[in-house]
């Protein structure tokens, strides 16, 4: 089944079909001996033209939509539940069973009705994260006018006036003002965010009750949340694994139960001197059997079991601030037993301040300064940021810069204020001719980093703090409580990182790792049956992120790449969050278990009563066949009503 919108004209079959079903000539059109095993069928004859018209356009209008489906699916050379339904119906209509044929029909429309309605909430809860975006924003032009103006037209620089109740049009700075913002449509949070000078808001999030001067700095269509839209979007059609499978399984199993209906037809009319299997040999008996057997052993619930979980639970995910990127994401969290993490913007809040600048000879720490900020003022690594902030605080301007080239994870060259200039981590430097020099500076007290400039006629370096996410300590010791081994994956000192692992309790520390380092530890923790989960944030992450069997992303501040490569993020920064991620995860697997179990265990016990005899009732497999795909959609739907308690 799909979740194509049901027939327009639904309401008036439902009403023909109630007015032909409490019609007793209607039901007379067939009847079971379920002593002797067999059908007696009305004749043509005995019914009115009256009738057969009123019957005919209950069973067309109830078989349209799904006629218009199965047609293109064999055009498509597929087969599908909706071609079984619709043979199932002819084949009750042609030996006079209408009552049977039109009540398959309603049903199975009614059944698609509710897996549209299951698909339709999904949808509505991913909608309801852009419901509050405005259409337009009030622009400050330069001669102090305000103009009213399409979103879709803002760009960077532009100033906007936004009043108590707006909502941002897109992500910017705030220049002027102090108020606060409603960013649970992004975050899962309800808690306002306080706003002043300088702060970040976010596209389609609530200013609630102060008037604010915003400087855009993303187009609308690039906002954070416009980005995370996209993402959820794609993510719907990434099909997890199992769910490929069954795809693939359908496919083939529609093929295999019409041969062996057409098997089992032969059976039953033959009889073959199988006492379970005798029909009275008559061949309408047997046909009716037989389109018994392919109404209980379509896959219809079967194929919905995995999909309308796992949609579900993107939706619930996206309500709480986590964004699983496909099926596979929903499906693997629960199974990882390894959870690496970077540290900078991971475990700490990646949001560094400069605490010392010191050059040699002393009494240049501007000049230091200048050639920092001009090596890093278009690059958005936490350390950059930090020291582009600190420059602009103290009135630093930057140099002119030409040659420039990035050293992935190391370091940055280029040509500032006409100098060759270098700015980096101290192991590129020792590779100088100042090596021996740097050297023998003695490393920064553990709770500072370094990074050192280095031009011809000055050496200085720039030490920075971060601070600990302090919500870390209880989610690694939940992760430890399960049995999951953690390890920190950083290219800090191994003192800093050492520090930073004693405080949270990180089970294992590997420090000093260039990117490709941690790609390699990665993938050895994989070759030796680990399935490893990495939690990043920044670029260098991205290719660690890659590599790993789910790649988390911290997604407020993280970097375009790492959300790129991601299957899940973490759009608050809040590392708590992976535990809801890993929650509903498992809540997710468990639901689809019991579908299959439902769907699986239907086929199996009612496939198993119509060829052993007992069941000879076509109504009876109708109402079981479309009962467990009724089934299968609700229990999806209770990943929509999670309760927080239940998933953290």
């Amino acid at each position: 089944m799909d979740s194509s919108p049901a027939n327009p004209n639904a309401t008036d079959w439902i009403a023909s079909l109630a007015e032909f079903l409490v019609r007793e000539d209607h039901v007379e059109a067939v009847r079971v001996d379920p002593v002797r095993r067999k059908v007696s069928v009305a004749t043509l004859g005995s019914v009115d033209m009256g009738a057969l018209r009123d019957r005919l356009e209950t069973v067309l209008a109830g078989g349209w939509d799904a006629a218009g489906d199965a047609w293109e699916k064999i055009r498509l050379r597929q087969l599908d539940v909706h071609f079984l339904m619709l043979a199932v119906a002819a084949g009750a209509v042609s030996i006079g069973a209408w009552t049977e044929g039109a009540l398959l029909l309603f049903l199975f429309s009614l059944s698609g009705a509710l897996e549209h309605y299951a698909l339709h909430r999904t949808h509505r809860e991913i909608n309801a994260l852009t419901k509050a975006a405005p259409k337009t924003a009030r622009v400050l032009l330069p001669d102090g006018r305000i103009e009213e103006r399409p979103v879709n037209r803002l760009g960077a620089g532009d100033l906007l006036q936004l009043k108590p109740d707006e909502a941002f049009a897109a992500d910017g700075e705030v220049v002027s003002g102090e108020s606060a913002a409603d960013e649970s449509n992004l975050t899962g949070e309800a808690k306002p965010v306080p706003k002043a000078a300088g702060d970040s808001v976010y596209g389609g999030t609530l200013n609630l009750w102060g008037a604010l001067t915003v400087k855009v700095t993303r187009a609308a269509a690039e906002s954070s949340l416009q980005k995370i839209v996209r993402l959820i979007r794609e993510a719907q059609h990434l099909r997890a694994p199992s769910q490929r499978f069954t795809d693939r399984f359908g496919t083939q199993y529609t093929a295999l139960i019409l041969g062996a209906t057409v098997a089992m037809f032969f059976v039953w009319w033959l009889g073959f001197g199988l006492a379970p299997f005798r029909s009275g040999s008559e061949a309408p008996s047997a046909f009716y059997r037989s389109m018994m057997l392919l109404v209980v052993a379509s896959p219809c619930a079967l194929v919905l079991s995995i999909p309308s979980a796992i949609l579900a639970a993107i939706a619930s995910g996206a309500r709480r601030g986590v964004l699983f990127r496909g099926g596979a994401a929903v499906e693997n969290l629960d199974i990882i037993d390894t959870v690496a993490l970077d540290k900078t913007g991971t475990l700490t809040t990646g949001e560094l301040r400069v605490g010392r600048i010191e050059s040699f000879p002393p009494g240049r720490e501007t000049e230091v300064l200048s050639i920092a900020l001009t090596l890093e003022r278009h690059s958005t690594h936490p350390i950059a940021r930090a020291i582009v902030a600190h420059a602009e605080a103290a009135g630093v301007e930057a140099l002119d810069l030409d040659e420039f080239r990035s050293f992935s994870g190391k370091g940055l060259r280029g040509r500032a204020g006409g100098e060759l200039s270098y700015l980096g981590r101290r192991e590129l430097m020792e590779r100088g001719d100042l090596g021996d020099w740097i050297g023998s500076v003695p490393e920064p007290p553990i709770e500072f980093s370094e990074v050192w400039v280095v031009r011809k006629d000055l050496l200085g370096r720039i030490l920075l703090r971060d601070e600990v996410r302090e919500r870390s300590r209880p989610v690694l010791e939940t992760l430890a409580a399960a049995g999951i081994r953690t390890l920190m994956l950083t290219g800090d000192r191994r003192g800093a990182a050492e520090e930073v692992a004693k405080r949270l309790g990180v089970g294992e520390v590997r420090a000093g790792l260039h990117p490709e380092d941690k790609v390699e530890a990665i993938r050895e923790l994989g070759e030796a049956g680990h399935k490893v989960a990495m939690v990043g944030d920044g670029v260098n992450d991205a290719p660690s992120l890659a590599a790993a069997f789910v790649s988390v992303a911290m997604g407020g501040k993280g970097s375009d790449a790492a959300l790129e490569q991601s299957d899940v993020v973490l759009m608050n920064d809040k590392i708590e969050k992976l535990l809801t991620a890993r929650n509903i995860s498992r809540h997710a697997r468990r639901i689809i278990r019991q579908n299959l179990v439902v769907s699986l265990g239907t086929v199996v016990a009612m496939a198993g009563a119509v060829i052993l005899g007992v069941a000879e009732n076509l109504t009876l497999g109708v109402l079981a066949h479309e009962g467990s795909t009724v089934i299968v959609c609700l229990n999806s739907l209770r990943l929509l009503f999670l309760k927080d308690a239940e998933i953290g």
